[in-house]
């Protein structure tokens, strides 16, 4: 289930999605790329008559990224503004030709004449427009240069003009040794419009006091709302070290440098970072100018709490504590509710690894709606629903929880807690065995993909919600027997998060089981016991059991029930209630399978306890098939058969394929053990209605390619169409039956094995 706690990081840099940077001593200076950028803004005024509409539109849409970003080579500005107006590029090419092969009088002339745009009763350019403002810094820039510094700048211009010349002039060698169509080809598949690469941020100088605010703001958001088009860590990580070597002083460079070193689970590199983030926000100054005399002290307890979520994060709860004490203690001091309301939330979760207690979270609720806190009261909501489910309460209860904090959600527009919501619900109706709701809630999520853009165009659509409904999504098609549709959604998985990003581990994991199952289904047990190993390492929990599953089917019961008696002890102790009652029932089993049936009817009653107590309505129906089985063994088919009408219903409706083909299996079975006692007329429609039963189960487990299972469906018929006299049929399933006794160990085929 989703981790609804993930965004209660204190995140002062970000608002939505904007960074509030103050870059202090590094101001806008004039550079080679700025004057091409002068060029095509004075070319632009020259040719608005005659540019078309759609032109228009395009370049008004290209002047933003290319005024707020960093310098770029002359080459990638040419190619962007030839896709929206070719004329204009020549335009543009040809004038800075003019400038860089002339005289420096020719580059001070440009600049008087820049003035201009500003004069008349109708100007080109409005004073406090955002061209006009880049038009008034770059003036203002280039009248407080020196001589010298004139100088350096028209010789910078020649080399930026010239590098682009010699690279024009390979670029034609290499067309004539190229075909045009892949050259054409390579061209159309660059991305002008695309997040930074290295190679354009790399600058032979500083950023500017700008372009350091647009790139932390779209690297700050990327890793917040779509990770696999930021930078790559290391690359990232040298980009903020340039920053910080000309402006050590450059306090949110240190918090994104904090949030980059998160991404790679570096304890040492993300402590160190936020430390310094808070400490050149108190030597800046920045609090105090923001908060007056508190500011100071606000940038300690947010320190303080800070530290306490980052070692919560990595494991480490006696750290976690001191320092959440600390920040309390001073939050008291200086009366700050809403810095208390937070540090009460991460209170209780650190409580919650220690014992339950809805008090802290019901309190933060309360306290939290009181001083109009909407975003952290949705949370303690959902986490107080999160904790409900684990302990059994009914889903109607739940819904009405959820549906309350959604209007929360709705009122404030808090998009991101929507998605926490809908992926929550998801997870809960799996929780509960009710796959059609999961699914539809699943779909409402997806659905919902374009729900509010962030600020560099990219949708908010790759956070935990949506790798958490995308992994349910997944699982749900692979136990239906769709597993090229289950495999298409783990490809797009792994490209949205890659394995380096923070969520990978929930596809992992969920590819993981999916193969093991198939492994299962197809009796290749080498291959299921190979895949426990990545299993364990993502979720031990769950690794034992699968362990436990593979023993099981490789018939050393002795292993298999050592491990899963070591397993139930752990679960009950963490109050893993779900991976409880399947450990039951796979211990059932095993005495199934070692003739206790007796010692498995109370295992199973167990179980069947548990999961009506907390609600879990699948696993109750599966508990139930379980004991219908037992009681098909000890010679009471009858009443397997009544009570397998209560249970049969949920399986079908809500169940995998494979169960539902056991579930199947199983009436046949009890039908046919049942009808020993009928007259020989209704013994015959008995025995008729088993063997659609069968068939049935057969088209289940042939969706899932469960060859063993079909197996002993097969030999099940074969011996029914030869009571009934049916020879032909008989012959084929006998054929059948050989075909795959044949590729599958040899190890005797009961006629009552196993319930699975």
């Amino acid at each position: 289930m989703a981790s609804v706690h993930e965004s209660l990081y204190f995140n002062p840099m970000l608002t939505n999605g904007v960074v509030h940077a103050n870059v202090f001593g590094v101001r806008d200076w004039v550079t080679p790329h700025k004057m091409a950028l002068l060029v095509l803004l004075s070319e632009l005024g020259r040719a608005g008559p005659q540019l078309g509409l759609l032109e228009r539109r395009r370049l008004n849409r290209l002047l933003l990224p290319l005024l707020q970003g960093p310098d770029m080579a002359l080459s990638r500005l040419r190619k962007a503004i030839e896709e929206c107006c070719p004329h204009l590029a020549g335009s543009v090419h040809i004038r800075l030709k003019l400038m860089a092969e002339g005289e420096l009088k020719d580059m001070e002339q440009f600049f008087d004449d820049l003035s201009d745009s500003f004069s008349g009763t109708e100007p080109e350019v409005h004073k406090t427009s955002v061209v006009g403002l880049f038009l008034r810094h770059m003036i203002l820039a280039y009248n407080k240069l020196s001589f010298s510094q004139v100088y350096k700048l028209y010789t910078a211009l020649q080399q930026y003009f010239q590098k682009d010349e010699k690279k024009d002039g390979a670029d034609e060698n290499e067309m004539e040794l190229t075909n045009p169509e892949e050259l054409d080809g390579k061209m159309e598949k660059e991305e002008l419009d695309g997040p930074l690469r290295e190679e354009e941020i790399a600058c032979s100088g500083p950023l500017s006091q700008k372009q350091a605010e647009y790139f932390l703001s779209q690297q700050a958001s990327l890793l917040k709302n779509d990770e696999t088009k930021a930078l790559a860590p290391a690359s990232l990580q040298k980009e903020l070290n340039n920053l910080l070597k000309f402006n050590p002083d450059f306090a949110e460079a240190h918090y994104l440098s904090y949030l980059n070193s998160l991404r790679v689970q570096d304890v040492f590199s993300s402590t160190h970072s936020l430390l310094h983030y808070f400490d050149r926000l108190i030597l800046t100054g920045a609090e105090s100018k923001s908060n007056g005399d508190e500011g100071y002290g606000r940038s300690l307890r947010y320190a303080a709490l800070n530290l306490a979520a980052l070692h919560c994060r990595f494991g480490h709860y006696q750290q976690a504590e001191l320092a959440l004490q600390e920040a309390i203690r001073i939050a008291q001091e200086s009366n700050d509710h809403v810095c208390l309301q937070h540090c009460l939330s991460w209170l209780y979760i650190l409580e919650q690894k220690i014992f339950d207690s809805c008090v802290l979270l019901e309190h933060s609720v309360n306290k939290s709606l009181h001083f109009g806190l909407p975003y952290l009261a949705s949370l303690g909501i959902q986490s107080l629903v999160q904790q409900r489910a684990f302990a059994g309460k009914a889903a109607n209860k739940l819904m009405d929880a959820l549906k309350d904090s959604d209007l929360l959600h709705w009122k404030h527009s808090l998009s991101e807690l929507i998605d926490i919501s809908i992926a929550q619900k998801t997870a809960i109706w799996r929780l509960y065995g009710r796959s059609t709701m999961a699914l539809q809630q699943a779909q409402t999520l997806l659905s919902m993909n374009s729900l509010e853009a962030v600020n560099v165009g990219v949708q908010q659509n790759n956070t935990e919600s949506f790798a958490v409904v995308l992994c349910h999504l997944a699982e749900l098609h692979a136990e239906q027997g769709y597993f090229a549709a289950a495999s298409e959604i783990l490809k797009h998985l792994k490209e949205r998060f890659p394995p380096n990003s923070q969520h990978a581990q929930l596809w992992m994991l969920f590819d993981q089981k999916i193969q093991f199952e198939r492994a299962m289904n197809d009796g290749r047990y080498h291959v299921a016991d190979s895949l426990v190993a990545g299993i364990t390492a993502l979720n031990s929990i769950e690794g034992v059991y699968r362990k436990a599953i593979v023993l099981k089917a490789q018939n050393q019961m002795s292993e298999a029930h050592k491990l899963l008696q070591k397993l139930l002890i752990h679960c009950q102790k963490i109050k893993n209630t779900e991976m409880v009652i399947r450990v039951l029932l796979c211990m059932a089993e095993l005495y199934w399978r070692s003739s206790c049936h007796t010692i498995a009817l109370p295992v199973l009653l167990q179980a069947l306890a548990l999961a009506r107590e907390y609600s879990l309505q699948y696993l109750a129906s599966e508990t139930v098939l379980n004991l219908a089985f037992s009681q098909l063994i000890l010679g009471i088919p009858e009443q397997a058969l009544n009570i397998l009408h209560m249970a049969i219903e949920p399986v079908l409706a809500h169940g995998a394929v494979l169960d539902k083909g056991c579930a199947m299996f199983l009436v046949a079975k009890c039908q046919v053990a049942s009808a020993a006692s009928y007259t020989p007329q209704k013994k015959i429609k008995a025995l008729e209605s088993a063997i659609l039963n069968l068939n049935e189960a057969k088209t289940y487990f042939a969706k899932v390619d469960c060859k063993e299972q079909l197996r002993d469906v097969l030999y099940f018929q074969a011996r029914l169409f030869h009571t009934l006299g049916r020879t032909q049929e008989r012959n084929k399933c006998a054929m059948l039956f050989r075909q795959l006794h044949q590729e599958l160990p040899a190890h005797g085929v009961p006629l009552i094995n196993a319930f699975k």
